[in-house]
């Protein structure tokens, strides 16, 4: 965990869970929680937790870092393992695991498209009345459209069927201390 700091300046973030934007003002204590992806989540002295994009990391006092995890695409051949390598790199901002191995992509496939590649994605989220819906279907649609070949990107948030914790990766149950066996937080103790 990081320690307390002040806001270097003014901010636009994104409230957790509700996903409304607001601003916070310069001078604001905050804690960094995390920083996945391309984005810190952080957490006020009356605790709000809001999600600060990485490029606002100066406000914080920080050097903009390097995109986690991007991959150079300029130059690449688009494969579906880069697809899936993309998704990988959009966090839920209260949860340090990526996306898929979360279990929130449904589905995700590629079709032609004129002169280029479409991909069509079905997501869902951690619980139907998540306020992050949107601001992680805005990261998916950023990520690939950035990919070669790609022309059109549409991500549709769904909720049938229900997420829930046995479609997470052995990874992240493993990272979250879920039982394997039956996707449920363990009661063992951790070593």
């Amino acid at each position: 965990m990081y320690e307390t700091t002040e806001l270097k300046r003014e901010c636009d973030v994104i409230e957790i869970p509700s996903g409304v934007t607001g601003r916070l003002a310069a001078g604001t204590r905050v804690r960094i929680a995390q920083y996945l992806g391309n984005a810190y989540t952080i957490v006020t002295d009356f605790g709000y937790m809001c999600r600060l994009d990485g490029k606002d990391a100066d406000a914080l006092g920080l050097a903009s870092p390097a995109p986690a995890n991007e991959l150079c695409v300029e130059k690449s051949v688009f494969s579906e393992s880069m697809v899936w390598d993309q998704l990988k790199t959009v966090y839920d901002p209260e949860i340090p695991v990526n996306i898929v191995d979360l279990g929130l992509i449904y589905s995700c496939e590629i079709s032609p498209h004129e002169k280029g590649k479409k991909i069509e994605v079905r997501m869902s989220m951690t619980a139907p009345g998540c306020g992050m819906g949107n601001v992680l279907k805005a990261d998916v649609e950023s990520k690939l459209s950035r990919l070669p070949e790609v022309k059109e990107v549409n991500v549709q948030v769904v909720f049938d069927p229900p997420w829930h914790p046995g479609l997470m990766s052995e990874a992240a149950k493993l990272q979250l201390g879920f039982d394997l066996d039956y996707g449920a937080p363990s009661m063992a103790p951790v070593r």
